[in-house]
């Protein structure tokens, strides 16, 4: 009975994890549909809102590692819970913003929230459920993907209907919300006690340093390329392919939206697909489709192709969540995931300011693109050809 009663407190800290993923993944992307809409309202070019989004992923970035610092000294849920009363902050000092490096400051802290909540919520997620790490990972995942499937049809609407200060005034309540019910539902559950104190985070990352590394350079230069597409995205399709602004927007909802089952099912495909099989898949997968998106002309092949990329590349993300947080020890799994997520989160949070200045200064979304997607063949020979070496018996399933 006891069993049973933990078990179902320990599911609603779910939960409300699962309200505030919404919320953090919805501040770091809600940027992206409103870039052209920026463009407009203050008077700037892409470069300057390319910075906008770059603010937004450099502060999901930035605290990472610092986080990774805090998790050895205090309980994972503590710091979430500051992490929410940060957002409700942040996104209320955003509504008020009266230029546009006010949206960038706001950009910034806003992200930053995202970069202490995954850092911190992730590993006690795979904690909260040991025996099924890649399932909830999955679930968690998933509910933090509606909200970038979300974000560009209420953006839609915010802008024809109203003013889009009123969407940042709604995240700053729902943030308070959702914060209040971690704090009543952590309360009462049976959460994980690692014994933080005795963590040490160098000698966590030193240790796990070949783990970090390749989630480094799977994840890290496979994000920079998605980040800096998809954040332009829009204006790409208005700008080159021809596709007017709403139904641009509805592809970009299609991207978000074929993520929703990849996260959903990535987690359960890394329980049972081989590592390092699944990564090369997915990088592959991405790289083509990425061509193809430069390639395909019309409404109905772009749509195709909007859907098979987001699907491919939002199987990413839990697929290397659940090989990490599934190879890391518990006295390094923080750290370690820390580190990684810093560096990994660094170098996807400069992309979109160098896809605006590059586009601004002339070159063309097609041959950007094109040479990003030949930029990940070559990292993909060097992952295959080294994993080949390294495991040459290595099987499709996991042992």
């Amino acid at each position: 009975m006891e069993t049973d009663e933990g078990e179902r407190r320990r599911i609603q800290v779910f939960g409300s994890l699962g309200l505030l993923v919404f919320l953090v993944n919805f501040g770091r992307v809600v940027f992206a549909p409103l870039l052209d809409h920026f463009i407009t309202v203050f008077g700037v070019g892409e470069a300057t809102v390319g910075l906008v989004a770059t603010l937004a992923w450099f502060g999901s970035a930035a605290p990472r590692l610092p986080a990774g610092y805090l998790l050895t000294r205090y309980r994972r849920h503590h710091v979430i819970l500051a992490t929410g009363l940060l957002l409700a902050a942040a996104a209320t000092l955003t509504a008020m913003a009266q230029s546009i490096w006010h949206v960038g400051f706001g950009a910034f802290v806003i992200g930053t929230t995202s970069g202490i909540y995954f850092v911190a919520a992730n590993p006690l997620v795979s904690e909260l459920f040991p025996d099924r790490v890649g399932r909830v990972i999955g679930i968690h995942g998933t509910a933090s993907q509606l909200a970038a499937v979300v974000a560009p049809l209420l953006i839609g609407a915010v802008v024809i209907y109203s003013t889009w200060r009123v969407v940042f005034v709604g995240l700053g309540v729902l943030a308070l919300v959702g914060t209040v019910g971690l704090f009543v539902t952590a309360r009462r559950a049976p959460l994980p006690d690692l014994d933080t104190g005795k963590h040490q985070l160098t000698k966590s990352i030193l240790n796990q340093w070949r783990i970090v590394l390749i989630g480094i350079v799977v994840v890290g230069t496979t994000g920079f390329v998605w980040n800096g597409f998809f954040n332009f995205f829009v204006r790409y399709l208005t700008t080159t392919k021809g596709i007017e602004f709403g139904l641009a927007q509805t592809f970009l909802t299609l991207i978000f939206a074929a993520g929703v089952p990849a996260f959903f099912y990535g987690g359960r495909l890394a329980d049972r697909v081989s590592p390092d099989v699944l990564r090369l898949a997915i990088m592959g997968g991405f790289t083509v489709s990425l061509f193809l998106m430069t390639v395909v002309e019309g409404r109905y092949a772009i749509a195709a192709m909007s859907i098979v990329m987001g699907f491919v590349i939002h199987t990413m993300f839990p697929a290397m969540d659940t090989f990490l947080l599934g190879t890391l020890p518990d006295a390094d799994r923080s750290s370690a995931y820390a580190a990684y997520s810093a560096i990994v989160m660094l170098m996807s949070s400069v992309s979109s300011v160098v896809v605006g200045t590059l586009v601004e200064w002339g070159l063309p979304f097609d041959a950007l693109y094109r040479f990003f997607a030949a930029f990940l063949v070559v990292v993909l020979f060097a992952m295959a050809v080294l994993q080949w070496v390294t495991s040459p018996r290595r099987g499709l399933l996991r042992d």
